[in-house]
């Protein structure tokens, strides 16, 4: 249930006249409660409001009080501009508040907890906690020497219940214990003290069980009259403690018998437990014996280098199931011996992550013989990654493969490396880029190819690697580059690198060299931009090569960074339903540089994709819209949609979101009226990550539409369960519209879809009357194209100027 103040909208926000009424509406949205006020204010008569659904009352489906867009500004306290229908037919605009919002389910619980004393059990209750928990219940009556068991008795012993056995009987399943009972139960009898034993019996069954007897005396007039107690079975408990107790004794035996390093960990890195020969390495490497129950960092404190190497070892562990690398365990000295190590998580039998292990074999006299040329021909002297001949080499091998499709390139240049040799000198400079290609390498997968190519470049091939998982590699490794520190006799060495990242596309078939080159371009591009950053794009070395495009990127980066983007709008009209304000979406252009005229998307979009400049379009877009909306604020009540296209970089920037709000909260325009497209390709390709999006823009208030719905089979399902307010059809679709049975039937799917999961659907490229009419009559919501609107200057949306008595207003 929730509880709305509303009134007529005044621009003058210290202008409070003006009747406010009250309504409240359940979860169904039906209004139970209007004041008189509200009431009027609508047009409505005595109780003629009661039980209406709210949906009556509103002019569209984004008017709607409960529309996800306005959770965010009730959330806050703010109120709300929405378009409300009269009772007489038409229509004002209304400012709507949140009083109060409680679910109707919501109600005060009226049951309570007593304690159960005195009372007797219901026997199936009984039975079940007997059943479930192992045990039964047995009294002894000293008066009549009788004794009664329950059925869980009867049951643990494997007997018939109720069959008829005398105490003494039942002693015999005691075996060698027989003695031992019967002295507790005397001592129990005489002295009033209880007892608890644990012995083994035999059943009826001749099955072997560990069970627990307890027994207590009850008192009348000081004497003993009674006893009563339970036999617990503990059996799985025995069996878990014995099986717990083999599996330590094997495991110390085998960790004894074998001459490789031994070593678990817990999630904290405290030893869980080693063998002798971790044990001895580790205190010959760093003069301390290590004990089940240390810590491995703080043993290590006095080494940071070797303490960090370690840390992330161990915690890429945790990241991934286990991975196998080939390296000294020590960087104090270059002799150090080379090992062969696998590490492994370690889990529990529901999943739960215990820690993980790792076991080193001494591979130096392999490393240091036969191999030892091959190795140094195909690896570098001083980082011990691939060197620039074999990354070729391994390049054109995946090329070659027919899996070129789904991998990308990473080229890395750090910056201002040049001035560590000044500084530090070249010996040190060389431990610097040994231990940064060792962190490097934790960040990777054991499949990927990652060579040091000179000085301070490397590269790295990621094979079978999607886009967004390609990008979220290279910016983890900028940020572990720029977060790295190398500690040195007293110096720390640290920088930041600038990255190229190419992406491969279908039909590839250039030679790994021009790859690299590309990649190259691309690093070359992220450092002139300002170094630190990434620049990506698809490989296309034609385009790449071309004046035109170097031409067409300084006119795009001169254009950006002037802020003279050209903004044009489109107006979405409303097809089959009547409503009122602006919807329109924002087109971004840029002025041809060879002249007059502008450039389309199809002209600079290629470039600016290539070149990793898309993201950056999108924010200057949507930065020059919101300036010029805040120059013309008497768009505000007019206003009701604002839609801005997005990249797909701009889809797989965990930063987006943050971005938008500070720009919104700069803004008098309520956040309900922007809308974020997003491309159902893109949708298709990375559900997961739109889905995070969507999440993130409407908490910010804002609406989600999908764009180019209909393009393929997952439309459908997108359109039910992505979690977006807006479906917007696909040109194709639409445009054959009116000449294919079939894609009138799709269209019609898609809408009711679309209208069943509350959302709002629009047809694009509407170019003619005949395609306008099918629209309608298949009760499409909105509508965009040639025949409704043109693209027109964002200046022509301003206000009319309006010469009064009191002044001028508009323009």
């Amino acid at each position: 249930m929730k509880e709305f103040y509303i009134r007529r909208y005044r621009s003058d926000p210290q202008d409070t006249s003006g009747r406010r009424g009250l309504l409240r509406v359940n979860d169904t949205g039906r209004i139970t409660y209007a004041d008189a006020d509200a009431e009027v204010l609508l047009g409505y008569g005595h109780g003629d409001l009661r039980d209406c659904p709210v949906s009556r009352l509103i002019a569209t489906r984004q008017d709607d009080p409960f529309a996800s867009g306005h959770r965010h500004q009730f959330r806050l306290g703010h109120p709300v501009t929405i378009t409300l229908r009269h009772n007489d037919g038409y229509f004002f605009t209304a400012e709507v508040a949140l009083r109060l919002e409680q679910r109707d389910a919501d109600q005060p619980a009226d049951a309570r907890i007593v304690w159960r004393d005195g009372l007797q059990l219901d026997p199936r209750l009984l039975q079940m906690m007997e059943t479930s928990a192992g045990l039964g219940l047995w009294e002894l009556d000293l008066a009549s020497n009788q004794v009664s068991w329950s059925e869980g008795l009867f049951s643990l012993l494997e007997l018939r219940p109720g069959c008829d056995i005398t105490p003494e009987q039942a002693l015999f399943y005691c075996q060698g214990n027989q003695p031992r009972v019967r002295a507790l139960f005397r001592r129990c009898i005489r002295t009033g003290q209880g007892f608890d034993h644990t012995f083994d019996l035999i059943t009826a069954r001749q099955n072997l069980r560990r069970v627990r007897l307890t027994g207590r005396a009850f008192h009348e007039d000081g004497q003993v009259v009674r006893l009563a107690g339970t036999l617990v079975d503990q059996t799985a408990t025995q069996q878990q403690e014995r099986a717990a107790n083999e599996a330590r004794e094997l495991l110390g035996a085998i960790l004894g018998a074998s001459q490789d390093l031994v070593v678990a960990v817990d999630r904290e890195l405290r030893l869980i437990c080693c063998n002798d020969a971790y044990r001895h390495h580790f205190e010959a490497t760093y003069e301390c014996l290590p004990q089940v129950g240390d810590s491995l960092a703080e043993l290590l404190q006095a080494w940071p280098n070797d303490r960090r190497l370690l840390e992330r070892l161990w915690h890429r562990t945790f990241e991934r199931e286990g991975f196998t690398v080939e390296m000294p365990l020590t960087t104090r000295h270059s002799g150090a011996p080379v090992f062969e190590v696998h590490y492994q998580l370690l889990r529990s039998r529901d999943g739960e992550t215990l820690g993980a292990v790792h076991v080193a074999r001494d591979i130096t006299d392999k490393v240091r013989s036969g191999g030892r040329r091959a190795y140094l021909s195909s690896h570098d002297p001083i980082t011990g990654l691939l060197n620039r001949r074999e990354f070729l080499a391994r390049t054109g091998k995946w090329l070659e493969s027919g899996h070129a499709q789904g991998g990308a390139l990473l080229y890395l240049d750090l910056d201002h490396f040049t001035s560590f040799n000044d500084t530090a000198g070249s010996g040190t400079c060389d431990r610097y880029l040994r231990e940064l290609a060792s962190a490097i390498g934790l960040k990777v997968r054991q499949r990927d190819a990652l060579a040091r190519l000179a000085g301070d470049t490397f590269a790295l091939l990621l094979e079978n690697c999607a886009e967004a998982e390609a990008r979220k590699v290279a910016a983890n490794i900028l940020e572990l580059i720029e977060e790295f520190v190398f500690e040195w006799q007293g110096q720390q060495l640290s920088t930041t690198a600038s990255a190229g990242l190419l992406l491969m596309g279908e039909g590839l078939a250039e030679a790994p060299k021009d790859l690299l080159s590309q990649a190259a371009d691309l690093c070359h591009t992220a450092k002139v931009a300002g170094r630190n950053r990434l620049h990506a794009a698809y490989a296309d070395s034609e385009a790449l090569q071309e004046s035109e495009a170097r031409r067409l990127l300084s006119h795009i980066h001169q254009c950006l960074d002037q802020h003279t983007l050209v903004l044009e709008y489109q107006s979405l009209r409303p097809v089959s339903s009547v409503t009122w304000g602006d919807h329109i979406e924002i087109l971004a252009r840029f002025q041809n540089p060879d002249g007059d005229g502008l450039l389309r998307p199809g002209d600079f979009l290629p470039v600016a994709e290539r070149f990793d400049l898309a993201k950056r379009i999108d924010r200057e877009v949507i930065r020059q819209t919101l300036d010029w909306l805040g120059r013309h604020r008497l768009l505000e009540p007019r206003l009701k949609y604002c839609g801005f296209n997005l990249s797909l970089a701009s889809v797989l920037d965990d930063g987006f979101a943050e971005f938008l709000q500070t720009q919104l909260a700069a803004s008098a325009f309520p956040n309900q009226s922007f809308c974020l497209e997003v491309s159902e390709a893109h949708a298709t390709q990375y559900p997961d990550e739109v889905a995070v999006l969507c999440d993130a823009l409407h908490e910010l208030g804002c609406r989600v539409a999908l764009d180019g719905a209909g393009a393929s089979v997952e439309s459908y399902t997108l359109a039910a369960r992505l979690p977006v307010d807006i479906i917007k059809l696909d040109q194709k679709m639409v445009q054959q519209l009116e000449r294919d049975p079939v894609q009138q039937v799709m269209v019609e799917a898609l809408h009711k879809i679309a209208e069943g999961a509350g959302k709002a659907t629009v047809a694009p490229f509407i170019e003619d009357d005949d395609t306008l009419r099918r629209i309608r009559a298949l009760g499409i919501h909105f509508g965009q194209g040639y025949r409704l609107h043109r693209p027109r200057p964002l200046a022509d949306l301003t206000p009319a100027v309006v010469d009064l008595e009191t002044g001028r207003i508009g323009g």
